[in-house]
């Protein structure tokens, strides 16, 4: 897969000399992300919002976005397609962890496919009054979200200390310049 992708200019670019531009604007995204699902259980554990009423930061502004599934699906899909894009220009110990998160991504995204196709059709996972993810059979939907947010983006900054701070053997095979220098 990778020697593939990496016959793609655009690709081969993302991963040699603006990996670590494209890691950087990934990463403050999926980030920011993050931020919005602390926020939001924020104003539920420590504010007392209901959960109805906890939108994150974004959220309370524009109400619309936390009850589009349209929205969560868009951001589900960008960040699998952004995890398997910036795959290829990873090594090593790195690239393990790497794929860790983009295998989770995937289940991850499956689930919001899932909760979309309800929301458009109106035909809801086990009969209930509102889309339900098959995780979410199991756990509410917001301490759901942060646990899918954690295991994916535990691994994803692992993956990225390791690729910041590469051994020899690895720094020998990367193709990027996101290394730190070593004297």
């Amino acid at each position: 897969m990778t020697t593939y992708a990496m016959s793609v200019p655009a690709v081969r670019a993302l991963n040699t000399n603006l990996h670590r531009v494209a890691l950087s604007m990934f990463m403050f995204v999926v980030a920011a992300h993050w931020a919005e699902h602390l926020a939001q259980a924020v104003q539920i554990y420590v504010l007392g919002m209901p959960a109805s009423q906890a939108r994150g930061v974004l959220g309370m502004p524009f109400p619309w976005l936390v009850s589009s599934e349209w929205m969560h699906y868009g951001y589900a899909l960008a960040m699998l397609i952004g995890l398997v894009l910036l795959l290829p220009g990873f090594t090593g110990r790195a690239c393990t962890w790497w794929k860790v998160a983009l295998y989770i991504q995937v289940w991850h995204h499956f689930e919001h496919l899932l909760l979309l196709i309800q929301a458009n059709t109106g035909h809801n996972l086990a009969g209930r009054a509102v889309p339900t993810s098959i995780a979410q059979l199991f756990l509410p939907r917001v301490e759901l979200h942060l646990f899918y947010n954690a295991i994916v983006f535990v691994p994803m900054v692992v993956a990225m200390v390791l690729h910041r701070d590469p051994s020899p053997e690895e720094r020998a095979e990367s193709r990027c310049g996101c290394a730190l220098l070593r004297s």
